[in-house]
């Protein structure tokens, strides 16, 4: 291993500049964020908490790469050793060590969901001011996220114990949400229901999405159990602005007083039992809706994490890297903060 202080290093590190493609997307990304400036705030928290082992624009990029290419902690540390795009992207010289996997963990736990959030919201906001974000349709809606608990051996927990009191109609011992946290190893997770036939355990993704360019401008985390016109009130999902789009799942009265207080105009598709509805008009709706409900399907229904803020600052990385390769294929211009 040469020493920082080697000549040759200069010509290593020219060579791996020469070793990514001019085309390569991790330039374009590069290109796009000014990542010092982005994570200036971020920066002082991050001192304050001692010594790091690896500079902060360093680690977050890591991060980043780490979600685009939908990695494990394990992978992400030999993707970094062997991807020479990976260490230019990240700021690591040819010869110089990446860091352990274990380092991945900490540097989550270290920068936290609250500040992820306050950087999500910075590049959205960049994002709106750059005009790709039009704010006059809105969709909302929500995903399942998968809990990253074995839930058959957390049900044989549950049927065993003879001090559990939750019972089925034939009065035996049962796991659900009132006492799941008790035998579950993510006490955070629920389950949920979708129709007549989907169940999970885990959480929901609630999405808010700019219908101009497909932008996420918010995201929120709740238990699975959590309705979806529940979420959209408690977790304030409405726009400032604009009309909001939703599906039959938020047909509420609830919701309909929400979106009345911010303004908005009411795009929800209504139950059929409801004496106001128009077929027409819901057609009209679903057809408008209809492009935007892939952007779920782009992100993975799987929770990497145990416990509510863990799965929550997997939703917001998920989020900011959609939205950064949504602007890069949409050809927008870099982004200033």
């Amino acid at each position: 291993m040469l020493k920082k202080e080697d000549p040759q290093l200069k010509m290593y590190d020219d060579l791996l500049e020469r070793l990514v493609p001019d085309s390569h997307i991790y330039r374009r990304l590069s290109l796009l964020i000014d990542f010092p400036t982005l994570l200036t705030p971020l920066e002082s928290c991050y001192s304050k908490l001692g010594a790091g082992s690896e500079p902060l624009t360093r680690g977050f990029k890591t991060l980043l790469i780490q979600f685009w290419e939908d990695l494990s902690d394990r992978q992400l540390e030999k993707y970094l050793q062997e991807n020479n795009t990976a260490k230019w992207f990240c700021g690591y010289g040819l010869e110089e060590r990446t860091p352990d996997h274990s380092y991945f963990g900490r540097l989550r736990k270290r920068i936290g969901t609250e500040e992820l959030r306050k950087l999500f919201n910075t590049i959205t906001d960049s994002i709106k001011n750059a005009g790709y974000v039009g704010g006059a349709f809105t969709f909302v809606d929500a995903s399942s996220m998968v809990a990253k608990v074995n839930i058959w051996k957390a049900r044989d927990k549950a049927i065993s114990d003879k001090k559990n009191e939750e019972k089925d109609d034939d009065d035996n011992p049962k796991m659900n949400n009132k006492n799941i946290e008790s035998y579950s190893p993510d006490p955070d997770a629920r389950y949920g229901c979708k129709g007549k036939n989907k169940f999970w355990l885990g959480y929901k993704r609630h999405h808010q999405v700019d219908m101009s360019q497909g932008i996420i401008t918010e995201v929120k985390v709740t238990g699975a159990d959590v309705t979806d016109a529940k979420a959209f009130v408690e977790e304030d999902l409405c726009p400032d602005s604009g009309m909001v789009f939703l599906d039959k799942g938020y047909d509420s009265d609830a919701v309909d007083t929400e979106i009345r207080k911010k303004g908005c105009a009411d795009g929800t598709i209504r139950k059929k039992n409801r004496k106001f509805k128009d077929r027409d008009l819901d057609r009209w709706r679903s057809s408008v809706r209809m492009p935007f409900e892939s952007t779920f399907s782009k992100i993975s229904k799987y929770c990497r994490y145990r416990g509510k803020e863990k799965v929550e600052f997997q939703a917001l990385m998920e989020a900011t890297v959609q939205n950064l390769k949504r602007v890069i294929r949409i050809g927008a211009p870099n982004l200033s903060f």
